[in-house]
């Protein structure tokens, strides 16, 4: 049986999360598993809904989740990480399905971003892992 995924992935600073989307697709096929749907939101606040229509899937046996935040002037690059990081937790545990965090931030610096781009691949890692093991 191939391990099949579901990608979200955040518009907003796009340029970084379509780095991170090749990677986490690169390195999916390396483990031999498939990325059967992707699903562009505006940003990683958004991401929740995404993951509630794929974790109901029956042929989607985990999410990786991908997405950029970036240190602006105030907090609110904390408070999107915070809110986005909790609901993906209780998405995981209501579906009872793998739904991992490839979500670089907060209180990065672009370069710091660019250096995190692998988050992706370690987010599609801990998704089969987490299948294979459940």
């Amino acid at each position: 049986m191939t391990i099949k995924l579901g990608f979200v992935i955040a518009e907003f600073n796009r340029d970084l999360t379509f780095q991170m989307e090749l990677l986490g697709e690169e390195h999916a096929k390396f483990l031999g598993v498939e990325v059967v749907e992707k699903i562009l939101v505006p940003g990683v606040y958004d991401m929740p809904l995404a993951i509630k229509k794929l974790c109901e899937r029956d042929d989607i046996d985990a999410v990786v989740t991908i997405g950029i935040v970036i240190e602006g002037a105030t907090k609110h690059d904390e408070i999107v990480v915070q809110h986005a990081a909790r609901k993906i937790t209780d998405l995981s545990l209501e579906y009872n399905k793998p739904v991992t965090l490839g979500i670089a931030g907060p209180g990065m610096t672009r370069m710091e971003a660019h250096q995190r781009v692998d988050y992706a691949k370690r987010a599609v890692e801990a998704a089969v892992k987490l299948v294979q093991r459940l």
